[in-house]
């Protein structure tokens, strides 16, 4: 039906059609929809895609600003709905939007949100065989996909770049973007491969960020400026004009109360809040046998408890995070490998069982609370012994830079690797076992190995998902031949061949799951079958693992040619001694409002004290005025609010304001100084 529609047809079809035919459009003629979303504004793309009538405060600017060609930067706080932000944009562009993001479970979880709305999305990350790369390259080229995701260390790949001339790139999106700053907490090197990407790629770029100081910012924009841009400083001497476009959103989270306790007994005032607080929570801890511990102790004093660590095998994981997410497990205790990227609006407390390294980790988790506008809280609890471990921790993440390259020389050793060989080679890396091996303190180790990655010596992947994959070895016409011990494995045999093309010629990754229930045994009779099948030299059977992974940059270096550092080395462990400083000076703070504290340290100064943190409620933070309460609350509701969401906050808040804050709000907006109310 749809080949012979023209813009105007599609768009009147549009008007008429609900979803499911759309979606039919999808599949009849992927051109004709291509073409078709070109016609849709970003607002009716908002409410067909996503059920949305209007966007959150910034989203729209910064999807004008990207439609218009600029390259954008958007800070927006934890929950502020990032994605929306380049995946509007992309659907009303031709050609897919490359994702680039460090956080497979993320990337996942948006390819499958993408796919389930009938838009197409692919991802390929670190997980995956060279072969399936392959194809999801060329699956992405030719097949109208608009979603491409993939994790920065595939950028420089030669047969990632092989394809870079048949993607139809129409934006560089750049998710977790504070990565690419070496003075950010999460610097990533292979968030590098960016800036060179841009030589190839001309595309505008989108790069969205939740923690970002003005110097991570700045940091962010050079990094991503265009070619010439760059060149051009070189040359000049002077800094890049990167011409990026900023947009910030206000990071006040008027729902959110921040609470610090100094406390001995932390498992009590955890209890109690797990007691005192109705709904989902997350707890963070520093190590996984903690996680195991303190979930044991929720569940108990009669809690709905579970944990969650990177030490899991990815069906663990990803079972706990779905009941979870559906609110059987109601309480996560976990490391911070979880989180990032879950989309939970109900979450009701975070709570941080000891301080963070820094208020860009912190900021990020506990705004994980309260995405649904609703009372939330972020409570940290803390002690003495918490400022000797970050401390110690410290000392413990700058091992000397003779310690450095003296795990550089043993990480070769361990692998039987000599000098002038090695590179491109992966490894699969045993912190534990190569720790022992040589006596060294694993911490030390682990932090050594992160720094060879900065100077871009390495990439260091820690606890890799690497999925079962399965090749049938024997020709197609002798299978019928083949006696099998156990009727299942003819049924597995069938399902193999039916659902993976290629399996005949490389080890293609399977969905065990899926394979279960079309065979009707469990996924671990399963394996058993695929296992049994391996030792009748059937198939040939690579197990699901877990595992940490090196990769080398290149050949083994002598000793002495090995490239690190001392003024990046000093200037690194300076910016990592003020933000535990920072930290510091959050929990011992006692007369500035939380929320004040941590957005003056992202940089924004204006801002009221939020009268709902320990500090406000006790009294011992400076009480704002009216009027600066007012601007304040609009302000973080982006200038969108309504009566009633003013008359909540204001019941809510400790502050001493004035009971005559309507007048006060008329005179603010008569003045022009704050707009009118959206609604009453």
């Amino acid at each position: 039906m749809t080949n012979f529609l023209n813009h105007a047809n599609l768009l009147f079809f549009y008007k008429k059609s609900n979803k499911k035919s759309l979606l039919l459009c999808q599949r009849g003629n992927i051109s004709a929809l291509l073409s078709f979303y070109r016609w849709m504004t970003a607002g009716e793309v908002l409410k067909e895609y996503w059920g949305y009538d209007s966007f959150r405060p910034m989203q729209s600017e910064i999807i004008d600003a990207a439609l218009q060609g600029k390259d954008v930067l958007a800070i927006l706080p934890t929950g502020g709905g990032k994605s929306v932000c380049f995946q509007v944009p992309a659907l009303m562009k031709d050609g897919l939007a490359l994702v680039v993001t460090p956080l497979i479970a993320l990337m996942k979880d948006q390819v499958q949100g993408l796919n389930d709305r009938g838009i197409k999305a692919i991802f390929i990350h670190s997980g995956m065989s060279r072969r399936e790369v392959d194809l999801a390259l060329n699956n992405a080229a030719y097949s109208g996909c608009k979603f491409l995701y993939v994790s920065p260390e595939r950028l420089n790949t030669a047969l990632f770049r092989s394809y870079l001339d048949v993607l139809d790139i129409s934006f560089i999106v750049v998710d977790e973007a504070h990565c690419i700053s070496q003075w950010g907490y999460d610097f990533r090197p292979d968030y590098l491969q960016i800036g060179r990407l841009r030589e190839r790629v001309d595309a505008p770029v989108i790069a969205l960020t939740a923690t970002a100081t003005p110097r991570v910012a700045e940091d962010i924009q050079c990094r991503l400026a265009r070619p010439e841009a760059v060149r051009a400083a070189q040359v000049s001497g002077k800094p890049v004009a990167h011409g990026f476009t900023l947009l910030k959103s206000g990071f006040e989270r008027p729902n959110l109360s921040y609470i610090v306790r100094n406390t001995d007994d932390k498992l009590g005032q955890l209890s109690s809040v797990c007691a005192g607080v109705l709904g989902s929570g997350i707890v963070y801890m520093r190590n996984r046998r903690k996680c195991e511990e303190t979930a044991a102790f929720l569940k108990a004093a009669g809690h709905s408890a579970e944990y969650y660590h990177a030490g899991l095998d990815s069906r663990t994981r990803s079972e706990r995070q779905a009941a979870w997410k559906k609110g059987d497990i109601r309480i996560m205790v976990c490391t911070n490998a979880f989180g990032m990227g879950i989309d939970k609006p109900d979450v009701r407390f975070v709570v941080h069982m000891g301080v963070p390294e820094s208020p860009e980790a912190y900021f990020q988790e506990a705004g994980r609370a309260g995405r649904d506008g609703l009372r939330s809280y972020a409570v940290l609890l803390w002690n003495s012994a918490d400022i000797r471990h970050l401390h110690q921790l410290e000392g413990v993440s700058f091992p000397s830079l003779e310690f450095i390259e003296d795990v550089y020389q043993k990480l070769h050793l361990f692998f039987g690797i000599p000098y002038d060989t090695g590179i491109g080679r992966q490894l699969k890396f045993d912190l534990e076992a190569f720790s022992k091996e040589y006596g060294f303190n694993r911490a030390s180790v682990h932090y050594a190995v992160k720094y060879l990655e900065r100077e871009d010596h390495l990439t260091f992947s820690e606890d890799v998902d690497i999925d079962t994959r399965v090749m049938i070895v024997v020709d197609r016409n002798a299978l019928y031949d083949i006696d099998l011990p156990d009727p299942h494995m003819a049924d597995l045999l069938d399902a193999l061949m039916r659902g993976y093309p290629g399996i005949f010629s490389f080890p293609v990754q399977v969905d065990e799951d899926a394979l279960s229930r079309n065979c009707g045994v469990s996924v671990s009779q399963l394996r058993i079958l695929l296992y049994n099948m391996s030792l009748e030299h059937v198939i040939k059977y690579i197990p699901a693992d877990h595992s940490s992974v090196v990769f080398l940059h290149h050949d083994r270096l002598r000793p002495g040619n090995v490239a690190l550092s001392p003024a990046k080395y000093s200037q690194l462990k300076d910016a990592y001694h003020d933000r535990v400083e920072a930290m510091l000076e959050y929990v011992s703070e006692t007369d500035e409002c939380r929320a004040h504290f941590l957005l003056r340290y992202f940089g924004q100064e204006e801002s009221a004290p939020c009268g709902t943190c320990d500090l406000c409620r006790s009294g011992a933070a400076r009480p704002a005025s009216t009027e600066e309460w007012l601007c304040s609350q609009v302000k973080s509701r982006g200038g969108k609010y309504s009566l009633m969401d003013i008359r909540q906050a204001y019941e809510s808040a400790q502050l001493g304001l004035s009971p005559d804050w309507t007048s006060i709000l008329r005179d603010l907006i008569e003045s022009g100084i704050l707009p009118p109310p959206s609604s009453v």
